[in-house]
């Protein structure tokens, strides 16, 4: 379907992102697989399924530390090489990840999860990527919905995957939806919705380089992701709002279980 709407507009006018380096284990959840031809293939699977010639930013999904990265990592510099794609990315990576493959090619972003109640990544990536000149790309901007009020002012469906998320189970929900009456308080008082204040506080960031990539699927919750764009924050102001979600006070795991394994604090390359 997405191929098909590609295909409506000119080529150069859409900026296309996907992945690759995932596998499915059945009712097992999922693994990861870096190996150069395993990425390749992933690559031009993509490129048939969306039937384009080329993507523009192909992050690496998330870091196998049975390869090493420069076997992965050079293997999408051949296919930039050979314009299959345009640049190269990584998700949850950890640092030292980061640095030995930008060694190899230049990283253009790195994907990390980043939300008021998800900022372990200050510390360490945030910095990195300011050094070495990569752009930061924010997943689950909104905490997975949090910060919209699921779970919250509206029941999670018995169908939602959300209900198999830590964060989100019962005994966590309970403990969290303060954080969400907090940013809502504070939303009234900017003349804005919680989303929208969620939002601009990681489009405001320092140096304003963090892009947030909310997910959606109807139209007036895009428009509501739009408007944060107006909302101006002083660095007063970011401050209160990071003290209303104290991330060491959220309750559960920001993953789920089936990907926690591959975040970036838990993998790291074997020393010899």
């Amino acid at each position: 379907m997405l191929g098909k709407a590609l295909k409506q507009v000119p080529r150069e006018k859409v900026q296309l992102a996907t992945k690759g380096g995932i596998t499915v284990l059945g009712k097992n959840g999922y693994g990861v697989n870096g190996k150069p031809e395993y990425v390749r293939q992933c690559c031009e699977a993509s490129l048939n399924r969306l039937n384009v010639d080329y993507i523009d930013l192909y992050y690496l999904h998330r870091v196998d530390v049975s390869v090493p990265i420069e076997d992965t990592i050079g293997e999408m510099k051949k296919l930039v090489e050979e314009r299959k794609i345009k640049y190269v990315g990584l998700s949850e990576a950890s640092p030292d990840s980061i640095r030995r493959a930008h060694a190899v090619h230049p990283i253009t972003a790195v994907q990390m999860e980043y939300s008021l109640w998800s900022r372990d990544i200050e510390e360490q990536i945030i910095p990195l990527c300011r050094e070495l000149g990569i752009g930061i790309v924010a997943y689950s901007p909104l905490a997975r919905g949090f910060f919209c009020g699921k779970g919250v002012t509206d029941d999670l469906p018995k169908d939602s995957p959300l209900i198999a998320h830590p964060r989100f189970a019962e005994e966590n929900l309970d403990k969290n939806r303060i954080f969400y009456a907090r940013v809502a308080n504070l939303a009234a008082k900017h003349g804005c919705t919680p989303p929208q204040l969620a939002l601009a506080w990681v489009l405001q960031q320092q140096d304003h380089d963090i892009i947030p990539i909310p997910g959606t699927t109807k139209i007036k919750n895009l428009d509501d992701n739009i408007g944060s764009l107006e909302v101006k924050l002083t660095v007063e102001d970011l401050n209160e709002i990071s003290a209303a979600v104290p991330t060491d006070e959220v309750s559960g795991h920001r993953s789920y279980s089936s990907f926690s394994a591959y975040n970036w604090q838990s993998v790291s390359y074997p020393t010899t």
